[in-house]
């Protein structure tokens, strides 16, 4: 089978990766691409549908990473072209590219999520918020490459939010009301019918050690979740994939590819705080890594509508613990062109791997950061202590002028599992 993966980031190389081993793939494209893949990386705009389409002739199987492309209709144009292809419709896709919408299906399929408002006004914004009150949660509706959301107390600062959202093309908000509790991701293999669960993950939003500063894209992530109640993975199946799948067919499109629940652990029970239609990053680092059964007979078996009577999924005992090393000034404005040095060492490390996100080659050959997140390293040991252990001492030989990186990846977790 010949896989043509589309993207540029960690994510993507954590796909490239895990397909490698694959007995039943034979060869690996990457459009874009990065320069760790170890594969030929091709110049095409992940995100244009037709360029996409040209190329997939020739290809067994096209999976798209991010967002955009698959909002674009990406997915649509590969399928046209006779390709089986691992990621939904445009029309599905809404689910991620419309909160509004995803609230829509939420209701309609009877899914546990915060209560909400859809807003187009900043009249309608501070109705909203009050009769929430703090601490206030205000979502771009559109995509916003996991900076659309803001979570503060200051009433001000959450109109200012809304007010920019508001004043893009066709701009709306929703407030929600904030849920407490622990987040979880899941990632759902759909493929229109049928669903199957990975393993859950927990990823890191904000910037800052004990999560102070800006959302970002994810600084970090770790499986398994020891402190997750035991049932959950069956929960949010029965409760959430299920009926959302169900819902989407009832609608006439369909929902194949990946369905990301994001989670919240509530005092009131497990609720949804989003959805994502492609495999989230960082969690796909940590959670790839421990996937047993091969990558892409699964994404083949969702793509082409047979998964039912896929055999289920096997997994590593091991914990996997993502850190993410971000350019300096990561969120608001990451310096780029900086020479990387170290990954041979950080590479040798025992149980690591370490993932390219936004890299790039200078005109003299050199690695340079090309991007905010430059790096996901990826520990894995027995337990989550000798994850991190691992991931830190790895990320720690690794030299890249006013880059930074949290230093507590997981060690709640880890401390609480003793």
């Amino acid at each position: 089978m010949k896989v043509l993966v589309l993207g540029s980031g960690a994510r993507e190389h954590a796909l490239v990766r895990a397909l490698a081993i694959d007995p039943s793939v034979t060869s690996i494209a990457a459009a874009p691409g990065n320069p760790g893949m170890g594969v030929p990386c091709l110049p095409v705009d992940p995100a244009d549908p037709a360029a996409v389409a040209a190329l997939a002739v020739g290809y067994d199987l096209v999976v798209v990473g991010p967002e955009l492309p698959l909002v674009n209709g990406v997915a649509d144009a590969v399928r046209q072209a006779g390709v089986a292809c691992f990621g939904p419709s445009a029309e599905a896709a809404r689910l991620e590219g419309s909160k509004a919408f995803a609230k829509e299906v939420m209701a309609a399929a009877g899914v546990p999520t915060a209560m909400a408002h859809v807003c187009t006004t900043l009249d309608e914004v501070a109705d909203a918020l009050d009769a929430f009150g703090p601490p206030h949660v205000v979502k771009d509706d559109g995509l916003a490459a996991g900076k659309g959301v803001v979570v503060t107390d200051a009433r001000d600062e959450a109109l200012a939010h809304a007010g920019v959202c508001l004043d893009r093309p066709g701009g709306q908000v929703v407030i929600e009301e904030f849920l407490d509790g622990p987040e979880v991701s899941l990632f759902v293999i759909c493929d229109g019918t049928s669903a199957v669960p990975l393993a859950p993950a927990q990823d890191f939003k904000r910037v800052g050690d004990g999560d102070r500063g800006p959302n970002t894209g994810g600084m970090g992530a770790y499986s398994p979740l020891p402190w997750a109640p035991p049932h959950l993975v069956e929960e949010v199946l029965d409760r959430v994939a299920v009926p959302v799948v169900r819902e989407m067919a009832r609608r006439g499109t369909p929902f194949a590819g990946v369905l990301y629940c994001g989670l919240a652990l509530t005092a009131r029970g497990m609720r949804v705080v989003e959805f994502n239609v492609r495999f989230g990053d960082p969690e796909t680092q940590s959670v790839l890594a421990r996937l047993v059964t091969p990558l892409g007979g699964l994404l083949r078996s969702a793509a082409t509508g047979d998964l039912a009577g896929f055999p289920p999924l096997r997994w590593h005992e091991e914990a996997a613990v993502t850190v993410v090393l971000a350019a300096e000034d990561y969120p608001s404005a990451p310096h780029t062109g900086g020479v990387i040095t170290g990954l041979d060492d950080a590479a040798s490390v025992p149980g690591v791997v370490v993932l390219h996100a936004g890299t790039a080659l200078d005109d003299a050959g050199r690695l340079v950061s090309a991007g905010g997140r430059v790096l996901s390293v990826v520990g894995m040991a027995a337990g989550l202590d000798g994850a991190r252990a691992a991931a830190y001492e790895a990320i720690s030989m690794i030299g890249l002028a006013g880059s930074h990186y949290r230093t507590d990846i997981a060690a709640a977790a880890s401390r609480a599992a003793g």
